[in-house]
């Protein structure tokens, strides 16, 4: 996850207690990246896709050890060596409020905040009636499609948020 594109504001403190060797990815405010993890006393979590983690450490041989790998599958964490009890802890980013009263706080203006060139471009295009056939407009277009798929692409790539992207030599 490209930690330019986040906030502070946006950091939620992580804390969840494990059942059955998984821990719940946090619902509230909306998960939008991991940013560090780790077991109390222990070294944070690296990052890992799932199929490098069940390739490393398949599931229901009970490996036992203490956790070095975390990945995320679907609503859960998993861990590498699975075999894990306690809390996770850590900081995840999460996805503030969507903007309906100008008088709340910074997490109100997520766009204009995270994404200032896509509000820019798509304030252009929607002021193209007013300017009556300007030709910059497909410029603006171009731009605008641009920073859309750039936006897209941060919040589709959560599966490797944290940590660099790890490759476990098999």
């Amino acid at each position: 996850m490209d930690p330019e594109n986040f906030a502070p504001w946006m950091e939620n403190a992580l804390s969840v207690t494990l059942s059955n060797n998984v821990a719940a990815v946090p619902t509230s405010p909306q998960y939008l990246g991991l940013k560090i993890a780790y077991f109390s006393g222990k070294a944070p979590l690296k990052r890992v896709t799932l199929e490098q983690l069940y390739s490393r450490y398949p599931r229901g041989r009970g490996s036992a050890g203490v956790a070095c790998f975390v990945a995320r599958n679907g609503s859960n964490f998993e861990f590498g060596p699975e075999n894990q009890s306690g809390d996770l802890l850590g900081t995840y980013y999460g996805k503030p409020t969507l903007l309906r009263n100008f008088a709340a706080d910074a997490a109100a203006h997520f766009l204009i905040v995270n994404a200032p060139q896509l509000c820019l471009y798509g304030s252009l295009l929607q002021a193209e009636p007013f300017l009556k056939e300007d030709e910059r407009v497909l410029l603006w277009k171009s731009a605008y499609d641009l920073q859309v798929a750039s936006y897209r692409k941060r919040f589709t790539n959560e599966a490797w948020s944290g940590s660099a992207p790890f490759t476990v030599a098999m």
